[in-house]
């Protein structure tokens, strides 16, 4: 049956079989796929962003090419195979979702975010070795950078290192901001240095959007679509008048920016 995941499994061990494989699939590692493995989650997350679930059906199909990719190279290995990655995430579920496969007392959605904090947090003290581990391992370095910062922030958060409140935060990011513009003007300009501020700008922006309970990578990627639609806007309008975006001044791309801003206003 083409819709069985042994099929796809098997499609995979075929690509990966050597003499008679993919020459292109039989080069790749954990390495070389891993890329593939974040763009293929970051498009899943666009389908679902755009509303279009034909697209995220075909992006969940790519997603679970790389989890067979990856489980098709650790058998070549001997390290476990796809039926041991589905084990495993079956046997995880069951373990955190005690008030679901366990005699135990319903739980509120916050209580069960707790109740999973707390199952993680045991299992990770059962695997800890003899060295004390940091409060803040664990945290995936192939992350976005935005959504690693936010989970940075809430691990040091739970011992209490953390602002107030937003409005403090705010306060931070006035701070930051003038130490960028310091470094700006600056004759002599230390790009280090500089990446180094804005680094520090953008860590504490992605604070607040915690604060606010704000997803940082969704509200970025609403503003990126939002300045697409609006350049595009741009775009259209100087076509219209025989003129290049090339030849346009500034100022006449500024007027046409605003005109896209009101017109979204009144939903046109």
């Amino acid at each position: 049956m083409s819709g069985d995941i042994s099929r796809l499994i098997e499609i995979m061990a075929a690509l990966r079989t050597p003499g008679t494989g993919c020459p292109w699939d039989l080069e790749q590692d954990f390495r070389s796929i891993a890329p593939y493995t974040v763009e293929e989650a970051y498009e899943v997350a666009d389908a679902i962003e755009r509303g279009d679930l034909d697209e995220l059906k075909d992006e969940l199909g790519d997603l679970l090419l790389q989890v067979v990719f990856h489980a098709r190279m650790a058998q070549e290995q001997g390290a476990f195979a796809f039926p041991d990655v589905v084990a495993a995430i079956c046997e995880k579920l069951i373990r955190r979702h005690p008030h679901v496969f366990a005699q135990t007392d319903a739980l509120t959605a916050e209580g069960v975010t707790a109740q999973w904090d707390e199952i993680k947090a045991a299992e990770k003290a059962a695997k800890a070795a003899s060295a004390p581990e940091s409060l803040l391992d664990g945290v995936p370095l192939a992350l976005p950078a935005l959504t690693r910062a936010v989970k940075l922030q809430r691990k040091a958060s739970k011992v209490g290192f953390d602002w107030n409140n937003a409005a403090h935060v705010l306060g931070k990011i006035r701070e930051e901001t003038e130490e960028v513009a310091a470094e700006l003007s600056d004759p002599a300009i230390d790009p280090q240095a500089l990446e180094e501020e804005i680094g520090d700008l953008l860590f504490v922006v992605a604070n607040l959007a915690r604060h606010a309970d704000v997803d940082p990578e969704q509200a970025l990627r609403g503003a990126n679509a939002k300045f697409e639609r609006r350049f595009h806007h741009i775009e259209r309008r100087l076509a219209e008048q025989g003129v290049t975006p090339e030849a346009a001044s500034l100022d006449d791309m500024e007027a046409l920016w605003t005109e896209a801003k009101r017109l979204e206003k009144k939903g046109a």
